[in-house]
C-alpha cells in the first residue's frame, strides 16, 4: 500500500456504504445525505470485466482451429491501432500481414466513445493537445487524417480549426461563482497569487531545461526526455513533498496541482512521482499557426472525445491493410495463453461470440494490452519481468454521460459555459460539454460528460466500489455533486449512461522512472514486444502511439530497409 491510500475490507466497505451501497458513500462524497428523488433512467456499463475475469479460470476448451500469420497484435487501443497503422505506411515488400485481437466489443481502449440521438460522446479520453515537435508519429498521423496541414515537421503547423477547441475552453466553480480558467484566482489572497506565479515561473524554467546532449528535461513522448540525474532524482519523492520542499504552501496552488494529477493520472498528488507531476506542467510545447503566421496553443477535440482518432486510425488501416474490409480486426477475443518457441509464438484465444477457442501461430506478437494481464496468461514468464510488471498499479475511473433536454442556464455573473467545467473541492473532476464543438444557431438538447477518478481510495477498494455500487447509487451521487453548481440539473437530465474503467491507466508512483525498470519493459520478451502505454508509466495518447509505432518499426527493420522512420 502506498502512502495516503485507504484500504478497507469488503465487509467494512459495505457497512460504510449501507445495504443499498449509496447512502454512506454519498455522505462522504458530498458531505450530506442523499436526496429522495429517483434518478433518471439510464444504464450502468463499462469494460468487459466478466470476460476479463474469465482469464482467472483454466477451463477454456482446446482450440478447434489454427491460423498462421506473421504478426499478431493483442489489444486494439491506441497502441495496437498505431502499430497496425505503421505497418500500413510501409511498402508492400516489407509490410507484414497482421491480425488485431480486442477483448472489448469495439476498438479504442481508453479512447472509446458512445452515441445517442443527440450527440456522440467520449467514454474516456476527450482531447489531444497540439503535439510537440518530437511527437513525429502523432503529427504524421494527423497529417494523414487531414487535420494537420502542410509540413508536419515545422515548429507550428496549421491545424483544421474544426478540431481546435472553441472558446470558452475551461472554467472553475469556486465560492459560488464561475471563473474563467481552472487555476483558482477569484478571491485568492495576494500572497497566494504571488506563490502561484512563482510556481508557474519555475515550471516555465523547467520546460526549457536541456541536458548537455540537448535533450529536454521533460519531453513527450517520455522516451525523448533527459536521463540526467538532476531531474530523474525527482522520481524519488512525491509531487506533494517536492512542492513543500520548494516552499510552495498556498492551499489554492496545492488544490490545483492535485487536481491536475488526478485528472491526468487518476492519482492523488501525495502519491504521484514528482517527476510525473512536473512532467504534466512542462512536457507540452506544441503550437499551431494561422495562415497569417500567428502562433497559438490549444487542444484538438470532438464531440466523441478522442474517438475521432480511433475512427481515423481504423479507416486508414482498413484502406491499406493486406487484410481489408475489417478482417484485420477481431473483437470479443480473450487471449488466455501465450507460449514461445524457436519459430515464434503460439497464442490461444477465446471467441466470446462463438464460444470456441482459436490458436494463432505468429512470428511476432505485439502486446498492446495492459501488461498486468501477462502473468495470468504466461506460465514461463521470466521472474524479473513478472516482478517488474507487478509494480504497476492501475487507477479506476468512472465516466458518466448525462443527456439533457436543454442546456443548463448560464450564470447571471461569472464565466459562461465552457468546454471543460470544473467544480473545486469535489471528488469528481467536473464535466465537458460533448456538443461544445457543434455550430448551431439555437440551443437544444445536449450531453455532459462527467469524470470521476477514484483517487481517494486504494485501487483494489475502488475497483470493488465500481462492482458493488448500482446505477441508482452512482446516478444519485453524480447528480448531487453537480447540483452544487447547477440546481436545475436534476430536472433537465433525461438519461444517464455510466461507464466504469476498472484498470483505466497505470499510476506513475515514485520509482516508475527507475532505469532498469524502464529498460526491462521496453525490451519486451523475445518475440513479444510491449507496446502499451504501461511501458511509459502513464496513459497518454502520445505514449501509446509512440510505443505502438516503435514496436512495429522494430519488426519492420528486421524485414528490410524502412521507407521512413517515425521513431
Amino acid at each position: 500500500m502506498e502512502r495516503g491510500d485507504t484500504l478497507i475490507r469488503r465487509r467494512d466497505f459495505l457497512t460504510v456504504c449501507g445495504v443499498a451501497g449509496y447512502a454512506g458513500y454519498a455522505a462522504v462524497f458530498n458531505g450530506c445525505a442523499p436526496q429522495a428523488s429517483p434518478p433518471p433512467p439510464g444504464e450502468l456499463g463499462g469494460s468487459n470485466f466478466r470476460l476479463g475475469h474469465r482469464l482467472r479460470q483454466a477451463d477454456f476448451p482446446p482450440p478447434t482451429e489454427t491460423i498462421d500469420i506473421p504478426v499478431l497484435i493483442v489489444g486494439a487501443g491506441i497502441a495496437g491501432l498505431s502499430a497496425a497503422w505503421r505497418f500500413c505506411r510501409e511498402t508492400l515488400v516489407t509490410r507484414p500481414r497482421f491480425l488485431v485481437l480486442e477483448l472489448e466489443k469495439k476498438p479504442g481502449g481508453n479512447a472509446r466513445y458512445g452515441q445517442n440521438a443527440i450527440s456522440r460522446y467520449p467514454l474516456g479520453a476527450h482531447y489531444l493537445p497540439l503535439p510537440n515537435r518530437e511527437a513525429r508519429a502523432v503529427r504524421a498521423l494527423l497529417s494523414e487524417l487531414g487535420i494537420l496541414n502542410g509540413n508536419p515537421e515545422t515548429e507550428a503547423p496549421e491545424y483544421d480549426e474544426r478540431y481546435l477547441c472553441h472558446p470558452l475552453q475551461e472554467r472553475l466553480y469556486r465560492l459560488g461563482i464561475w471563473q474563467d480558467g481552472v487555476v483558482p484566482r477569484l478571491g485568492v489572497p495576494k500572497a497566494e497569487l504571488m506563490e502561484q506565479d512563482r510556481f508557474f515561473e519555475r515550471m516555465a524554467q523547467l520546460r526549457g531545461s536541456r541536458d548537455g546532449a540537448g535533450r529536454r528535461a521533460f519531453a513527450l513522448p517520455v522516451a525523448y526526455s533527459s536521463n540526467d540525474s538532476q531531474w530523474t532524482e525527482l522520481d524519488r519523492l512525491t509531487m506533494h513533498d517536492w512542492m513543500v520542499q520548494q516552499g510552495f504552501h498556498a492551499p489554492s496552488l496545492h488544490w490545483y496541482v492535485n487536481y491536475a494529477c488526478r485528472d491526468d493520472y487518476g492519482t492523488d498528488y501525495r502519491r504521484v512521482s514528482a517527476w510525473a507531476g512536473i512532467h504534466y506542467f512542462t512536457c507540452r510545447t506544441g503550437k499551431g499557426s494561422t495562415p497569417e503566421g500567428k502562433t497559438y496553443d490549444g487542444v484538438l477535440t470532438a464531440p466523441e472525445g478522442n474517438g475521432w482518432l480511433v475512427e481515423g486510425l481504423r479507416r486508414l488501416i482498413t484502406n491499406n491493410a493486406l487484410a481489408p474490409d475489417q478482417s484485420w480486426l477481431r473483437t470479443n477475443q480473450a487471449v488466455y495463453a501465450l507460449r514461445q518457441n524457436t519459430k515464434g509464438c503460439e497464442v490461444d484465444v477465446w471467441n466470446e461470440a462463438s464460444q470456441t477457442s482459436l490458436r494463432v501461430r505468429a512470428e511476432h506478437v505485439i502486446w498492446s494490452a495492459p501488461l498486468f494481464l501477462l502473468p495470468r496468461l504466461v506460465s514461463e514468464l521470466p521472474d524479473d519481468l513478472a516482478n517488474t510488471i507487478s509494480t504497476i498499479t492501475y487507477a479506476p475511473w468512472l465516466v458518466a454521460n448525462l443527456t439533457l433536454n436543454s442546456p443548463l442556464p448560464e450564470p447571471g455573473a461569472g464565466a459562461r459555459t465552457a468546454w471543460d467545467n470544473v467544480l473545486q473541492d469535489s471528488l469528481g473532476l467536473g464535466y465537458v460539454v460533448a456538443t461544445h464543438q457543434n455550430i448551431r444557431l439555437a440551443s437544444g438538447p445536449t450531453v455532459l460528460t462527467y469524470y470521476y477518478a477514484l483517487a481517494e481510495h486504494h485501487p483494489a477498494t475502488a475497483r470493488q466500489m465500481l462492482l458493488d455500487m448500482s446505477y441508482e447509487d452512482w446516478a444519485k451521487t453524480i447528480l448531487k455533486d453537480l447540483s452544487r453548481a447547477h440546481g436545475a440539473v436534476r430536472n433537465r437530465v433525461s438519461h444517464m449512461d455510466i461507464f466504469r474503467h476498472g484498470h483505466a491507466m497505470a499510476r506513475p508512483l515514485p520509482g516508475f522512472r527507475e532505469e532498469t525498470r524502464r529498460a526491462r519493459l521496453a525490451a519486451g520478451w523475445n518475440k513479444v514486444r510491449f507496446a502499451h502505454a504501461d511501458v511509459s508509466g502513464f496513459s497518454l495518447f502520445e505514449e501509446a502511439n509512440y510505443h505502438g509505432v516503435r514496436a512495429a518499426e522494430e519488426i519492420l527493420a528486421a524485414r528490410g530497409p524502412l521507407r521512413t522512420r517515425l521513431i
